[in-house]
């Protein structure tokens, strides 16, 4: 039976290619073509599924080489953060050093600068340690100036390498000043209290003062302690007291003594 159905397929495909062979060339060049195309989409198939795996090896990373990259990513982006916090650090410095250097040009005294290395927890507000000492020839008593050339203090005691300065404000730290007004009113810088440390007391004037919010008060010079002239501060507002015997103001500070980073020691 099985040879019977081989038999008949054998005779048909002879059939087929004795028609095949019979037809018109016209005719078979089509037929080529359209049988062409029934198979063409198959082969592509099979092309593109032997390309596929040779792409997802070429796409597709292992873990481990997607966690190393991730890993070294993360190590660029935290040390561009540092850079990045570095050179905002520079340019502050070089912001400041370029004050301090200007400022200096219009200084006739001899000056050094120092860096507030550390202060006083008892006394927050009041006394800092800079790091300049007896070696660097400074002594009890020299005034210490900001970066904008406005009083911070004095010294106060000092080691080899280090010094205390009492700040303005403290009550160790008393200072003769000028208003700078028509009658050059003269009186005594104090501590206005602990409420406000950006506000000094400047007491002992003349009763007949003519003082009024904003005029600038400097160091008079008297005391020989501070020179003639460096800036304190503004003054606020100013009161009589002691039933109209003196008058009394209070100044605003030039300084801001909460932020002193860098300072310049005065040598007069």
């Amino acid at each position: 039976m099985f040879k019977h159905k081989n038999y008949l397929a054998l005779g048909a495909v002879v059939i087929v290619a004795v028609v095949l062979l019979s037809l018109p060339t016209r005719v078979t060049s089509r037929l080529k073509l359209a049988v062409g195309s029934w198979f063409l989409p198959l082969f592509g198939l099979s092309s593109a599924a032997q390309q596929l795996p040779a792409d997802l090896a070429d796409s597709v990373l292992p873990r481990r080489e997607l966690l190393k990259q991730i890993d070294t990513l993360r190590r660029e982006n935290q040390q561009l953060r540092s850079q990045a916090v570095q050179n905002s650090a520079i340019t502050r410095e070089n912001d400041q050093l370029r004050s301090l250097l200007g400022w200096q040009k219009n200084v006739p005294w001899k000056v050094k600068p120092a860096n507030v290395v550390m202060r006083d927890p008892a006394n927050w507000w009041r006394t800092v340690q800079i790091d300049v000492g007896s070696r660097d020839g400074v002594r009890v008593d020299l005034p210490i100036i900001s970066s904008s050339g406005s009083l911070v203090g004095r010294v106060s005691s000092v080691s080899l390498t280090r010094s205390q300065v009492v700040l303005i404000g403290d009550q160790n730290c008393r200072v003769s000043a000028t208003v700078e007004n028509a009658a050059r009113d003269m009186g005594v810088v104090v501590a206005s209290g602990p409420v406000d440390t950006t506000l000094v007391q400047l007491t002992y004037l003349a009763s007949s003062a003519n003082l009024k919010p904003g005029q600038n008060v400097v160091t008079s010079g008297l005391g020989e302690v501070f020179p003639k002239g460096i800036p304190i501060g503004q003054i606020v507002y100013a009161h009589a007291v002691e039933y109209g015997l003196y008058t009394e103001a209070q100044v605003k500070l030039n300084a801001n003594l909460g932020s002193l980073e860098q300072v310049w020691v005065l040598f007069p």
